[in-house]
């Protein structure tokens, strides 16, 4: 059985826009049609639910990596829940196991899994973000940091990037 890339979907929880949560879902959706796992912070709220809602609704696999030790507040598109029990700390877990990151919205988690990835060497996408967030990352990410206005030129970039692993 070959491997299968895992493409993670940070962003913001109970602080996300609807025009976040609708990117992100139409997000989830796109990575379950190229035949990628879903992977977000495993939430039944924001940016995470809706990745991993639109990706279950295209028969996608999902993964959901919790802050707690129970299933409690968990979404339920998450086919996969893995508790760590590690609270913020998760977000390493989040981070490492995911080929390429893509960044739906901003908040201070997903600030410091942005952080994480830049420390980690792994390609990160922001998608349809301020100027502000865009300088201030590609400040300290240089060339890791790429920037994508919609949703295919998003998935036209991790494609770019899985095509490094073969």
């Amino acid at each position: 059985m070959s491997s299968r890339f895992i493409i993670g979907v940070m962003g913001p929880g109970e602080n996300a826009t609807p025009d976040e949560n609708e990117l992100a879902f139409n997000l989830g959706s796109a990575i379950a049609k190229q035949g990628w796992i879903t992977l977000t912070g495993g939430r039944a709220f924001g940016v995470m639910d809706a990745a991993l809602k639109g990706a279950v609704e295209e028969g996608g696999l999902t993964i959901g990596v919790l802050p707690g030790d129970s299933e409690k507040g968990s979404s339920p598109h998450a086919s996969i829940k893995i508790m760590t029990s590690m609270g913020g700390a998760r977000n390493s877990i989040n981070v490492l196991s995911s080929h390429v990151i893509v960044v739906c919205g901003m908040s201070a988690g997903t600030a410091s899994e942005v952080a994480l990835a830049i420390k980690a060497d792994k390609r990160i996408i922001l998608l349809n973000l301020d100027e502000v967030t865009i300088q201030f990352f590609k400040k300290i990410g240089t060339y890791k940091i790429t920037l994508a206005k919609t949703i295919d030129e998003t998935i036209a970039l991790v494609k770019n990037f899985l095509s490094v692993y073969g």
